[in-house]
């Protein structure tokens, strides 16, 4: 289906909620979507710089959004299939509920892409966010709530560069830094910090006279 023409100054910036209690349950329940700005692409055979042409929206929104299918890596398992041919999508952290007045609705995972193959790939900059189902409505539905997903790619400015994760392997999220090695430092250099610091202090204190 070809993308509508869109206003001027036109910008798509729907919520988690939007994502999910609209368009991904119009896609699924097969309901007419207002604006046809979500293209269908199986995102795991493309690489994520190849996406800017298949999106809908204009080039310059730093965001992209698509319905893709739940592939499956095992015929009947549930472990999903997220190589491509350059690189690989690899989840972080834990899933978050999409809730809707209070009402759990689908559910967000986080991913990044890497170049190569596991366990060897190389990290970017290259996010995306996979909104799922997870609506009670849809449990007797013979699983109809796995049959796509909405996700939204863009690429983000990381705090370590693939040249950087080339040439060391220790660069980690904030909340992930290993302090341990304070561990090592001695109470005789925690004094003799604190005495070069109450030296100065007293030094400042200091007064000249005739």
């Amino acid at each position: 289906m070809a993308p509508v023409g869109l206003p001027p100054g036109f910008r798509f910036h729907p919520t988690d909620e939007e994502l999910v209690n609209y368009y991904l349950k119009r896609k699924i329940s097969g309901q007419e979507i207002e604006l046809d700005i979500i293209p269908e692409v199986d995102l795991y055979k493309c690489e994520p710089w190849e996406l800017s042409e298949k999106s809908f929206l204009p080039s310059r929104d730093p965001e992209w959004y698509f319905f893709g299918p739940r592939d499956r890596k095992y015929p009947n398992g549930f472990r999903t299939n997220r190589a491509t041919r350059a690189g690989y999508w690899k989840s972080t952290g834990k899933d978050r509920r999409v809730s809707s007045q209070n009402r759990a609705i689908g559910m967000k995972k986080t991913l990044v892409y890497y170049r190569g193959r596991a366990p060897q790939g190389i990290r970017t900059d290259w996010v995306m966010h996979e909104y799922r189902l997870d609506d009670k409505d849809y449990e007797d539905n013979s699983g109809i709530q796995d049959s796509y997903a909405l996700c939204r790619v863009f690429k983000k400015n990381g705090i370590c560069s693939e040249v950087e994760e080339q040439a060391s392997s220790s660069c980690v999220e904030e909340e992930e830094k290993d302090d341990s090695w304070m561990q090592f430092i001695t109470e005789d250099a925690w004094c003799a910090s604190n005495s070069s610091a109450i030296g100065l202090d007293e030094l400042s204190h200091l007064t000249f006279t005739n």
